[in-house]
């Protein structure tokens, strides 16, 4: 009995554990019943507010973009019960992408849905129609997908573009471009809104890199296979090789498929997709990525955070669950932005409120019956479009924050891939702060770098090593012609022969060997021929401006031989690196003079040199006699005698022969810088005139065009060159002009003259005249001045990627001791010396020595100044005295300034004794001399005036003075 208690105990105490469970659980239900009513509630009693979307809701596309949208707006109200605004979807399909069935569309959204704002349309086509309604209803047209800049959210106030702006992935594009250094690109893009939006970017960033588009590939957005196939086969006979190609990925995939069976992904190709197809890379089919074997191309990079790996995988259950036969459709980018642009909206749908969001009736609404004359106007549009401009928060694609209605993207980075066995590998990065770089945490934002150095390994088109040059020489596997020119003369530039053994065209000279040198230095093989010019009957053309404009009429690949540089034809051609020396001048007979000419002495110094000299000869003259009368004996005596020795002193000084002594410091000092400027005259003097006795002997009959023009001599030039025109145009009258073909034909006419029928000079380029000189250089000689030209070199056609090369490749010929080779094998100037010799020896000018002149006359006029003002200073008393008239003062002045100066050092002497005993005056130094032999036996012997006391001074009192003047 007890054990059954026991048991009957244990029994309902287990019940009731079980039942205190199920009761536990009912609560939680009805708990949980509770808040999901609540929610109901709050949900019915938000505000619905009405937005629409227009996509394709047939591609793959549409439909991921449609469901990241209504997931947007699932997670953020879950998120934000609370809200007092719930955003209602209209959706409508734009019928394959049409631009019409979109405009449609949007009327129908505004018009009979009366919705705040507008997701979508997908492409830029469409956008161009939606955009132009939304201003009119002023409702928002928010797109994650058109990405054209021809669809401007400037000039479209109610279009917000939240995606990236074509224009924006060129720099990526050019920095990669710029790496490789290819110089021409072939952009291959649709032909619509989306296709040549890009372009004016494109072209402008290509050309700030030096890059140039020698072809746009535009096809048709509705192409067929027949013209896809023809736009292919004028890529492939491009020389151009690198190729961006620019349009969606349905037409993409059409593209790489056809070139992939014409051949055109092997080596050598290069191409580059732009983000329309690298950003939905993963969705396209096994078949296309196995064509694209070998692509490169950018894809907009979004960061990898653990909130979009969770979203995509529950995307990517929700769109199987949707949408069972598109399970191997992956999310992009797209699906990202179309996310985040439903979040911004329904943030700024409830930042503006619980207000009316109703349409007003259009102003015209009455007039017309129009669809789009109906629409009305929103009354919230304005509110809501300053909000979704001002959002700025943090979404699955990053940042996303707008400015003047498009994204911000200065932080936006792309990311290059190359595609290859089957797959997207990764091979670096581009920002805006850093260029390219292997890895985003790498960037530097202080350098900006544009190497080859920073990406991984690229595997190219046919799996070449190494990268492609992005050019071909010859498209089709032909021998490039190149066209030579046929010479009468100067054969050792150009000749072409008949080989009799071969029976072939056999091209010899300096400038063939010179090219096939240079194409030896290239690093890859180019086959050429080379082709004689002549017209259609064989005969040669002797006109070089002909021969190269038959490169830019593709008769020609290029034109080899003695071309020369000129600005006329670099218009259509472009030219290599010159080979040879630049330059005309002109060559002329000898004329020998072995008698020297009688008044050669003079040419040394120009006239206003000879003049000036001569009238410092002068005035040095009357600066010694300034200084030296007073004192010095040998500067008095009468007039004649004073004025000749004085000009016999100074012109002595020339030869560094003068006798006299000079007793003034002043006067040392003036002959000492004079003798000085003498000397630097009469070195430069012999020097020249040496220069001139040698050079005179031996001068050219023609030192002057001015002289040939002036006496109407004939001039020579080389028949069919350039040198005829120049000649022109400086003036020759074309019956004066006569043309020569060889060397031996210009000596003929040089040794003739213009009085036999010949020419009495010749014009012509270096080269020739080096070749020319080699020969006959005793006989002739080059007159300056040489007028200028930029040689010979080699014409491709404009654009050529070739030139680069080859010039580089003239480069190391020149700079290298093959060239001297060459030119000892072919012109054989050694003989002879530089055909521009320097047969000028200009006369000395005023413009050489004025500067030692100007110190003479400072000296001069120095020592004059400080002569007169001891002068002054010694004899004040005769100034000042005011008793006399001013006249009478000068006079007296005067004549005291004749007179010797008896209170200088030189007559305080005692006098020899063969003097006067008679004379009160200390004689001067000169007087010991023999004075006889200077003829001034007569002026000794004239009495001198008799002062009163032997040591009175001269003119010691004014009585004196006036007794003075009176006698």
């Amino acid at each position: 009995m007890t054990r059954t208690m026991i048991l009957w105990k244990k029994l309902i105490s287990g019940r009731a554990l079980i039942s205190s469970y199920y009761l536990f659980l009912l609560l939680l239900v009805l708990l949980s019943c509770s808040c999901v009513r609540r929610i109901e509630c709050q949900q019915q009693q938000a505000m619905e507010v009405k937005v629409g979307v227009v996509l394709n809701r047939q591609s793959e596309g549409g439909k991921m973009g449609l469901s990241c949208i209504q997931m947007g707006l699932s997670d953020w109200y879950a998120s934000h019960p609370d809200f007092n605004t719930n955003i209602l979807l209209h959706v409508r399909d734009s019928s394959n992408n049409d631009p019409l069935a979109a405009a449609d569309a949007v009327v129908d959204l505004i018009k009979n849905e009366k919705v705040a704002a507008i997701i979508g349309p997908e492409t830029s086509e469409e956008a161009r129609f939606a955009v132009n309604l939304g201003k009119r209803a002023q409702v928002p047209i928010i797109s994650y997908s058109a990405t054209s800049p021809f669809v401007s959210t400037s000039k479209n106030p109610y279009f917000v573009r939240a995606t990236q702006d074509d224009s924006f992935q060129v720099k990526p594009l050019t920095a990669f471009i710029q790496a490789f250094g290819w110089r021409e690109v072939v952009p291959v893009y649709v032909d619509d809104e989306f296709g040549g939006g890009i372009m004016p970017f494109l072209t402008d960033a290509l050309q700030h890199i030096g890059t140039r588009i020698p072809y746009r590939s535009v096809i048709p957005s509705s192409a067929s296979k027949d013209q896809l196939v023809a736009e292919l086969y004028k890529l492939k006979s491009l020389s151009c090789r690198v190729f961006i190609v620019h349009m969606p990925a349905i037409m993409g995939s059409r593209l790489f498929l056809k070139a992939e069976e014409l051949g055109m992904m092997r080596q050598d190709y290069v191409w580059i997709i732009t983000n329309a197809m690298g950003n939905v890379l993963s969705n396209l089919s096994h078949r296309v990525i196995q064509a694209m074997q070998g692509v490169v191309g950018v894809e907009s990079y979004v960061p990898q955070t653990r909130e979009l790996d969770n979203f995509s995988v529950r995307w990517k259950t929700k769109f199987v669950q949707e949408n069972p036969t598109l399970s191997g459709t992956r999310l992009n980018v797209y699906g990202f932005w179309a996310y985040d642009v439903t979040v911004a909206l329904a943030r700024a749908v409830e930042e503006v409120g619980t207000t009316n969001f109703n349409f007003q009736r259009a102003d015209n609404a009455a007039n017309l019956s129009t669809d789009i004359a109906t629409l009305g106007v929103s009354e919230v549009g304005p509110k809501l479009l300053q909000k979704v401009l001002g959002m700025n928060f943090r979404g699955l694609s990053g940042n996303f924050a707008l400015s003047d209605g498009e994204i911000i993207q200065g932080s936006t980075a792309f990311r290059l891939v190359n595609i290859w066995d089957g797959r997207m590998q990764e091979i670096g990065y581009w920002t805006p702060s850093s260029g390219l770089v292997k890895q985003l945490t790498s960037a530097d934002s202080g350098k900006h770098v544009t190497s080859v150095a920073n990406f991984e390994s690229i595997r190219w088109p046919g799996d070449p090593t190494s990268v492609p040059r992005g050019w071909v020489s010859s498209p089709n596997g032909r021998i490039l012609r190149i066209g030579v020119p046929i010479k009468d003369g100067f054969k050792q530039f150009v000749q072409v022969s008949l080989d009799a053994a071969t029976n072939t065209t056999k091209v010899t000279g300096f400038c063939i060997d010179v090219f096939d040198a240079v194409m030896t230095k290239l690093p890859y093989s180019v086959p050429y021929q080379y082709v004689p010019y002549t017209d259609h009957k064989g005969a040669p053309i002797n006109s070089y401006d002909m021969l190269v404009s038959q490169v830019p009429q593709k008769n020609f690949d290029a034109v080899v031989g003695d071309i020369t540089i000129r600005a006329n034809r670099a218009e259509q051609v472009d030219f290599t690196l010159p080979f040879t020396e630049s330059g005309v001048v002109m060559v002329a007979p000898f004329k020998d003079n072995k008698k020297i000419r009688a008044w050669l002495f003079v040419k040394p110094l120009t006239w206003d040199l000879w003049v000036t000299t001569f009238c410092f000869f002068i005035f040095i003259a009357f600066v010694v006699w300034v200084l030296e009368h007073r004192i010095n004996e040998d500067f008095r005596g009468p007039p004649g005698h004073q004025a000749g020795t004085s000009l016999y002193y100074s012109f002595s000084t020339m030869v560094f022969s003068h006798s006299f002594s000079v007793f003034s410091n002043l006067t040392r000092f003036v002959v000492i810088i004079w003798v000085f400027v003498l000397l630097l005259l009469t070195q430069s003097y012999t020097a020249s005139l040496t220069s001139l006795l040698t050079v005179e002997q031996l001068q050219p009959t023609i030192t002057d065009i001015k002289e040939l023009k002036k006496h109407g001599h004939n001039v020579g030039y080389q028949e069919g060159s350039f040198v005829y025109g120049l000649l022109g145009q400086m003036g020759f009258n074309s019956r004066k002009l006569k043309p020569y073909n060889s060397t031996e034909q210009l000596n003929e006419l040089l040794s003739k003259g213009t009085a036999n029928g010949g020419v009495s000079a010749a014009f012509d380029e270096i080269p020739y005249l080096k070749l020319f000189m080699g020969e006959y250089c005793s006989k002739y000689t080059t007159v300056p001045p040489t007028y200028k030209t930029d040689g010979f070199g080699f014409a491709f056609p404009r654009g050529s990627p070739l030139v680069s090369d080859v010039s580089h490749g003239v480069l190391i010929v020149t700079e290298g001791k093959e060239m001297t080779d060459l030119e000892n094998k072919w012109l054989n100037t050694n003989n002879c010396p530089d055909p521009r010799p320097a047969l000028t020896s200009s006369s000395l000018g005023l413009d050489s020595f004025w500067g030692l002149f100007t110190i003479a006359a400072a000296v001069a006029f120095t020592a004059l100044f400080l002569s007169l003002i001891g002068f002054l200073k010694e004899h004040r008393n005769i100034w000042s005295d005011s008793n006399v008239t001013v006249w009478t003062r000068i006079k007296t002045m005067l004549r005291v300034y004749d007179q010797r100066n008896l209170a200088s050092h030189t007559f305080k002497k005692s006098q020899p004794a063969s003097a006067s005993s008679n004379s009160p005056y200390l004689q001067s130094p000169s007087s010991y001399w023999d004075n006889s032999e200077r003829g001034f036996n007569k002026y000794l012997e004239q009495p001198t005036p008799t002062p009163s006391s032997e040591n009175v001074e001269p003119c010691s009192s004014m009585q004196q003075v006036r007794e003075g003047a009176a006698n």
